[in-house]
């Protein structure tokens, strides 16, 4: 080890004693910074990674590799000093291994100089570090094994130009192997074989993320084999004009067997896949203990099936093997429950006509061009999951995401499909259960307690239907084997003490039948298991089907693997000023009901009837307007019940055409929210760290007045990062980045809600301000900067909560809406006959006046002060201003669904996702700043380095004075 030390401290010295290391130092950092920069137009991307930084890595090593080794041997050759050093007494694998060593800390150091990218990087955006040090990791390895390479290259001949020439073409070889140049000439098994070869596809796989013993394994066996080679080689030289020997073939043999042994050991480990390391934040390349859980409940056999052509757009080419490599661990983590299979439709046809008639899978044309050719590909890319009589398909529009590139080639990477597959899997479970019984998934039994009076104090209708209760109960035990348990107690018996207990505990009280018959009753129902309760509400026509549903619809609730029920409440379409004209543009949530349908079950209702549907899990309002009692009674008892409602809604409704424009809005919820402990203010929320939007803006051109459309800087769409969102919480943590538009802000009332969980979620940046006006359009020309006024006073803003614990009714101590109402529909004789109709057809028209005046401690309210929040212009205006599709608002109402149904398996995932993680917008507005800051610091790198070479030689010559002065 001393003498490789020795060898290698003074070949790293001799690179500094020419200008050699300077010029492959400056070439190195050079050339990186302008790729980087400019050849691939890092800030059009809009995305904070370093990808760029090592996308071109593999094929600038192979020049600044061949241009650093070119002179190792050869110039030993061309001198004749090579026969002293093979003759000096340090082995030649010493010599080698210290060659090696020293090219290998020079491309080291050069790396070294590139840190100040990535740490600018994290300055402008959030840097997920683990592909970073990945991509450094991958980078070492490559420019060894091309090291190696070079110094074999080098000892073939005494001419450092060929030794340049042929390192640059077997490098290039082995670059192009794996390349998708080639790649895509071949079918997908043969493309992968190839690619297997290849050192670019080893090095993109690493800079993913995804440390694999194998890619390492790979690079190593080059260094092991060429450098074998090069020592054969030198040992070939001492032998030169001498009769072959058992010593010469002796070596032959060693150099054949090194040889053989790094191949074979790469065939052997190539099966083995679960030597790997995910760096990634959040893991994104790993399963996560929520999905094994569910592989683990499965009781059937689960079949995925990938539907992968071998031709297809060489664009999707590369992310067929990561698919398949994650479908793999998936039949790893579900053992025999899981079979996974890949099908080529277009080799099959009986395969091909069982995805088209059974799957209603077809080929997908994808038009290709390149300088070479220029044609349509008809290509598969689907995935099946399929359980029981039950399946789900998914297709390239549900696993990847397509991102701007800011020129050229857009980005094609997978979208988190371990969430796409997870939640398909939980769809077809579910459905296939959801024929079953409920109770079957419940380890423990459950008990259903019936709080209800004595049937002398019922009302007729109710009396009927406590009969028919305790039908649908006997026969559910008798299909629940022994998992059903049922117990009826009269809350007015021994003096009462259980009705004060239930008003204690769960907020219940006596209930009339009707402000004409005010006799007191009881008539609840609760279902029991462990420690959680869920309230079976009396559905809103008393019937035994209903009330059955109802029941089922509770147990479901309970049950593991039953697809949860949302009801979304929306604003009524707008109405056209004439028949003649198309109606206005209305407030649509299109695309984030397809996201939320996805994993739940999606029902649209108005409330007003005063209930919300029985089997309703949480409640979502979006933009509500002008809400009458009956609606809001329906929103505080279905809280009341332990349910859960998210909610986004504020002061101002904003309009959206060819103009915007703001008007004041009314909700009906102000007084409500103010029980509940929050306000909104009658203002908006205006932050200079804000997303662009597209705005037209005026130009003089040649003495004409155009209208150009320009990003500019709009304050009402808020960016909110960092100290912004909430890291402890899940709902905030995975979305690293969030545009709120048009924001109010939040006041909690900390009196109200000392006894509750009060989760504070968005911050605007302490730099902002709030404005009571309603011109919502910018004026670049009076305030350049913003487009708005800017106040003096700045401040941090709340514009997002989650509140959860017990929360007391809005209605406690009032009669219920619905009585009032129903005393309104006496006096109708048109209702009345509806009555008798609905009575003949074997329905009640009675109401249940009941208020529940206190929630359990499972009610979650989460509130987002924004009443344009996740509608589908929004988004359309949000995307253009990132230049990619941008979802981050309906991803966190998708969050805000699954951590208040506490699905947090699915939560967990999703914070696990390949999102795109963009740039703040002071990154855009100083690009020639941060561009010129990375050149500053790569020469002060230089100037380091300089100094350091510098402090050596001048303590060298001071040892050596010393030396004479002494002689």
């Amino acid at each position: 080890m001393k003498a490789i030390a020795e060898v290698c401290r003074k070949e790293f010295n001799s690179f500094f004693a020419s200008p050699a290391a300077w010029l492959f130092l400056a070439a190195f950092l050079v050339v990186n910074l302008f790729v980087f920069f400019w050849a691939e137009a890092f800030f059009a991307r809009n995305i904070a990674d370093v990808k760029l930084l090592f996308q071109w890595m593999p094929i600038l090593l192979i020049f600044l590799v061949a241009a650093l080794t070119m002179r190792s041997w050869s110039e030993e050759r061309r001198a004749g000093t090579l026969e002293s050093l093979l003759t000096a007494p340090v082995s030649p694998l010493s010599l080698i291994l210290g060659k090696f060593s020293a090219g290998l800390a020079l491309v080291a150091l050069a790396l070294a100089l590139t840190l100040p990218v990535p740490l600018t990087v994290a300055m402008m955006g959030p840097l997920d570090w683990g592909p970073v040090w990945g991509g450094y990791l991958a980078s070492l390895f490559l420019a060894a094994a091309y090291l190696a390479i070079g110094l074999y290259m080098s000892g073939r001949t005494d001419n450092p130009i060929v030794a340049l020439i042929l390192t640059v073409a077997v490098c290039s070889v082995f670059y192009l192997i794996g390349s998708d140049m080639l790649t895509t000439l071949f079918g997908r098994d043969i493309g992968s074989l190839l690619a297997l070869l290849g050192t670019g596809s080893r090095f993109d796989s690493i800079t993913r993320g995804v440390l694999d013993v194998r890619d390492l394994l790979y690079y190593l066996s080059i260094v092991a084999i060429f450098l074998m080679l090069n020592r054969y080689s030198l040992e070939r030289l001492c032998w030169a004009g001498n009769q072959a020997n058992s010593h010469h073939r002796r070596w032959g043999w060693l150099t054949l067997l090194v040889i053989c042994n790094a191949l074979l050991i790469n065939v052997w480990m190539q099966p083995v896949g679960i030597l790997r390391a995910d760096l990634t934040d959040g893991h994104i390349y790993s399963l996560s203990d929520a999905t094994r859980n569910d592989l683990n409940a499965l009781q059937e056999p689960l079949l995925i099936r990938g539907y992968f052509s071998a031709r297809t757009h060489p664009l999707l080419e590369p992310l067929v093997p990561q698919l398949e490599d994650l479908l793999k661990e998936y039949q790893v983590a579900g053992g025999k429950h899981v079979r996974v299979e890949f099908v080529d439709p277009q080799t099959d046809p009986s395969a091909e006509r069982q995805a088209a008639e059974k799957y209603n899978i077809r080929p997908v044309p994808f038009r290709m061009a390149s300088r070479y050719e220029s044609g349509v590909v008809n290509s598969y890319f689907n995935l099946v999951i399929a359980y029981g009589d039950q399946f789900e398909t998914l297709g390239f529009k549900d696993l990847i995401e397509v991102k701007s590139s800011g020129g050229g080639d857009p980005e094609v990477v997978l979208k988190n499909p371990e969430y796409a597959i997870t939640s398909a899997i939980r769809k077809v479970t579910q459905a296939w259960q959801s024929g079953g019984d409920p109770l079957a998934g419940l380890q423990t039994p459950v008990t259903f307690h019936g709080y209800i009076s004595a049937p002398a104090k019922l009302p007729g209708e109710l009396r009927t239907l406590r009969q028919e209760l305790q039908a649908i109960l006997t026969a559910m035990q008798h299909t629940s084997a022994s998992k059903l348990k049922v117990d009826f107690s009269d809350p007015d018996a021994n003096g009462g003490t259980l009705a004060k207990r239930l008003k204690q505990q769960y907020g219940f009280g006596p209930q009339i039948a009707s402000l004409l018959d005010p006799k007191p009753f009881w008539f609840y129902m609760v279902l029991e298991h462990g420690d959680e309760a869920v309230q079976v509400p009396l559905p809103a026509e008393l019937n035994k089907g209903n009330l059955k549903r109802a029941i089922t619809a509770a147990l479901q609730r309970m049950a593991p693997g039953y697809m949860k029920t949302v009801v979304l409440v929306t604003p009524a379409p707008a109405r056209p000023s004439s028949p003649y004209l198309p109606a206005p543009r209305g407030k649509h949530y299109q695309l984030l009901r397809a996201m939320l349908e996805k994993n739940e079950r999606v029902i649209d209702a108005d409330l007003k009837d005063g209930h919300v549907p029985a089997d309703a899990d949480l409640l979502l309002l979006l933009a509500p307007d002008a809400l009458n009692q009956q609606q809001l009674f329906a929103i505080d008892q279905f809280l009341m019940q332990g349910g859960s409602v998210v909610m986004a809604t504020s002061p101002f409704d904003i309009g959206i055409s060819n103009t915007l424009s703001a008007k004041t809005h009314q909700s009906g919820l102000e007084a409500w929210l103010k029980h509940a402990g929050i306000t909104i203010d009658k203002t908006l929320v205006l932050d200079p760290h804000s997303a662009a939007l597209p705005i037209p803006v005026r130009r003089q051109l040649g003495g004409i007045s155009i209208n150009e459309i320009r990003m500019m800087p709009y304050p009402l769409f808020a960016d909110v990062r960092g100290d912004g969102l909430n890291r402890n919480n899940p709902m905030t943590a995975s979305l690293q980045q969030l545009t709120v538009s048009w924001p109010s802000p939040l006041h909690v009332d900390q009196q109200k809600n000392k006894d509750r969980q009060v989760i504070e979620l968005l911050h605007t940046s302490p730099d902002s301000w709030v404005s009571d006006q309603a011109d919502i359009m910018p004026n670049y020309g009076l305030y350049p900067d913003s487009g708005f006024r800017p106040a003096s006073k700045r401040g941090s803003e709340l514009v997002a909560v989650a509140i959860k614990g017990r929360f007391d009714s809005w209605f406690k101590g009032k009669d219920s809406p619905l009585l009032k109402q129903q005393g309104k529909d006496t006096t109708d004789k048109d209702a009345m006959n509806k009555d008798e109709n609905a009575g003949k057809h074997g329905k009640t028209a009675a109401v249940v006046g009941s208020v529940i005046a206190r929630s359990s401690d499972s009610a979650r309210l989460v509130v987002i002060g924004a009443n344009a929040f996740a509608r589908d212009m929004v988004v359309s205006l949000s995307s253009q201003g990132m230049g990619t599709q941008y979802t981050r608002q309906l991803e966190l109402i998708q969050n805000a669904v699954d951590w208040s149904l506490q699905d947090e398996g699915l939560l967990a995932i999703r914070s696990r996702a390949s999102f795109a993680r963009t740039l703040m917008p002071m990154a855009h507005e100083d690009q020639l700043f941060w561009e010129y800051l990375n050149y500053a610091l790569a020469l002060f790198g230089l100037s380091l380095v300089w100094l350091w070479r510098r402090w050596l030689y001048q303590r060298k010559r001071m040892q050596f004075d010393a030396i004479l002065a002494e002689v």
